[in-house]
């Protein structure tokens, strides 16, 4: 008892300091709040069993992010939540299926501060996984399905996960990699599929257990997922997101910058194991939206679902969209895409003239984001700032202060490139088992993963690539950006890729790597004429490589390591 009454003596600082910020954000937090309810229409749509759930879940102070399907659960029990294959599961039926998960989660040891990996293909399992891993304060590790066993072997035992769920035709990976995994993430392997393999257990069998109650109050400072970098220059690091009491406001700010509204439905087009997938799904479950999740992207079925489901919004990497424009005319004529009044492209630069070309087709619903696992969501560009300035990552969403720093830590000017460091309240906790990562990349309390960025008098920020591809070439500093949104305009070019090579006189030399638009053939010739036309000097590249398709990760990515390492021989 004396220690009891010692440590609530103890707390009673923290409380105070606690009640302290409460009463001051309260206006904003208030202000926030409000206009997310009228602007996407949530305030209309609330039930006598949604105003209950949601008067509880604040009365217990929690911000355990599995609350938003108790709530939605109680305030519209029979709308659909997940649509996969034909199958339709309702909010009431994903937060029952929720509480089975977590439940048989914790009798097998996988409970508060461990860790669950998560390797499948986009199906509702693994949405529920993740929230069942955050009702019992646990962290769901999510990676990609494309993992080899080297790569499976070092995601496993640097995130110390406890248990794995698996696809069952990706299970063969584990087996391989099965050699080097923990004897307790071996202990609990889950197999998604007819059959589980002997020494495993049927994640269809957690789903008929009992469930058990949570005090989800209590495990808000250890629900985490843990998201795996792309490792697009190395290793992937582990970036631990948890659910401060600011999130929320942070994702009502930038719902309060879009059309979103609690009606849509949203098409799940990325790898869900991806930030960008993951982040806007949970942004349309907070909304209560319908999401209707595809195991694959493939042009023309995206334009069939929106057709079919009325869809509103999605979330794609700016290859996705090149391709639905590839699409014939007469096939995406068969397809009625009206509905469509959101989407998101992120993940990787989104070229000027493709936004537009995509707008000319589908009309004025492209938004252009800047984001990234550790940062959440920076910037912003609407379909009017794409027109306007075509390449922009948009103005800072509300909550985001932004410095662009040269080497020294000084602010640039006005138009200059820096590196773009941010403070907000979405910031990741740091790298998983990775401080020294953690330290390099923060200053004064503000993130950077490395991008150069430039503001124009507007407030546009424009991306100019990374601080590690910036090319020094006899001295003068070549930022891949501005050359690769010169081929942007040629017409022959359907991509392109600037990388600096090793150069004996240069030092660097500048190389372009590019892709031709179906049926066109161009030469080096044309391609240096087109660039003298707009670019100064010793930015026009030396070297050009004509190639069927640039190397990418799954989720989009270029890979500029393994151009320079196929094509880095020094000059």
């Amino acid at each position: 008892m004396i220690d009891a009454l010692s440590n609530a003596l103890r707390a009673l600082p923290e409380r105070g300091r606690a009640l302290r910020d409460a009463a001051r954000d309260a206006p904003d937090n208030l202000r926030v709040t409000a206009r997310f309810s009228t602007h996407s229409g949530l305030l209309w749509s609330l039930t006598r069993g949604g105003v209950g759930a949601m008067v509880r879940a604040g009365l217990s102070g929690s911000q355990n992010p599995s609350l938003i399907y108790r709530i939605h659960g109680k305030n519209s029990p029979s709308k659909p939540a997940i649509v996969f294959r034909g199958r339709t599961t309702s909010w009431a039926e994903l937060d029952a299926r929720i509480d089975r998960l977590a439940s048989s989660l914790v009798r097998r040891g996988v409970g508060r501060r461990e860790r669950l990996l998560i390797m499948m293909r986009n199906r509702p399992e693994m949405i529920e996984l993740g929230a069942a891993a955050a009702r019992v304060g646990a962290g769901a590790v999510s990676v990609s399905w494309r993992t080899t066993a080297a790569e499976l072997e070092y995601l496993a035992n640097h995130s110390g996960a406890r248990g794995i769920a698996i696809d069952e035709e990706l299970y063969p990976v584990l087996e391989q990699a099965r050699h080097a995994l923990s004897a307790e993430l071996l202990q609990n392997v889950f197999v998604v599929g007819a059959s589980a393999p002997k020494g495993t257990t049927a994640l269809d069998r957690l789903y008929d257990e009992e469930p058990s109650r949570f005090d989800d109050a209590s495990l808000d400072d250890d629900a985490s997922v843990v998201i795996y970098t792309s490792g697009t220059t190395g290793k992937p690091k582990g970036a631990v997101r948890k659910f401060p009491k600011d999130t929320i406001r942070s994702i009502l700010r930038f719902v309060n910058e879009t059309p979103l509204r609690v009606d849509d439905v949203h098409v799940v087009a990325c790898p869900l194991y991806h930030s960008t997938a993951f982040g806007f799904l949970s942004i349309s479950h907070i909304l209560g939206n319908t999401a209707v999740v595809m195991d694959e992207f493939k042009p023309e079925a995206f334009l069939e679902l929106v057709d079919r489901h009325r869809a509103s919004t999605s979330a794609m990497v700016p290859t996705m969209l090149h391709r639905i424009l590839e699409l014939p005319e007469d096939t995406r004529r068969k397809y009625d895409t009206t509905t469509l009044r959101a989407l998101f492209s992120g993940g990787a630069p989104l070229s000027g003239p493709l936004a537009n070309d995509f707008m000319d087709v589908f009309g004025d619903v492209v938004f252009n984001f800047y984001g990234a696992t550790e940062t959440g969501l920076v910037t912003l560009a609407k379909p009017e700032d794409l027109r306007a300035a075509p390449g922009t990552i948009g103005r800072a969403v509300p909550g985001n202060d932004i410095r662009l720093l040269d080497d020294d830590g000084r602010p640039v000017r006005q138009g200059e490139a820096g590196e773009l460091f941010v403070k907000n309240p979405m910031l990741v906790a740091g790298y998983h088992r990775d401080d020294d990562a953690t330290q390099q990349s923060m200053r004064d309390g503000y993130f950077s993963v490395g991008d150069l960025a430039r503001c124009d008098r507007d407030g546009r920020y424009f991306i100019e690539g990374r601080k590690r591809d910036m090319i020094i070439t006899g001295g003068v500093n070549v930022y891949p950006a501005e050359v690769e949104a010169a081929f942007d305009a040629h017409p022959d070019v359907a991509e392109c890729a600037v990388v600096g090579l090793p150069d004996r006189e240069w030092g660097e030399r500048v190389a372009a790597f590019v892709v031709p638009r179906q049926g066109a053939t161009i030469d080096e010739g044309s391609l240096k004429a087109h660039a003298r036309e707009r670019l100064s000097g010793p930015k026009v590249p030396r070297q050009f490589v004509v190639l069927e398709a640039l190397p990418r990760n799954p989720t989009g990515k270029v890979l500029k390591r393994e151009l320079r390492a196929m094509y880095g021989q020094p000059g």
